[in-house]
């Protein structure tokens, strides 16, 4: 099935969203690859970027899923590379 890297990027600007995040994150924990996760007290929100390699009906899926959150502000940006991986 051919994958994609992708970044998404998301700015959390309540932290009542933060559960509703992590438990979408949980659902697609196989396909991310990396997470960082930068609290800015000084503005009042918090910074996450998540690398996936995934097909792009999943990343597009977990793009949705958390762009559906109120307070919640996401960017995905994907590489321009794909490949095949073999089950």
């Amino acid at each position: 099935m051919e994958t994609r890297i992708a970044l998404i990027g998301i700015v959390v600007e309540n932290k009542d969203s933060s559960q509703k995040i992590n438990d979408i994150l949980h659902e697609y924990g196989e396909y991310i690859v990396g997470r960082m996760g930068i609290p800015y007290p000084k503005r009042g929100v918090a910074v996450i970027s998540i690398v996936m390699d995934a097909p792009n009906n999943i990343i597009s899926a977990l793009s949705g899923k958390l762009g559906m959150i109120p307070h919640v502000n996401i960017k995905t940006v994907y590489s321009k590379l794909s490949s095949t991986t073999e089950n």
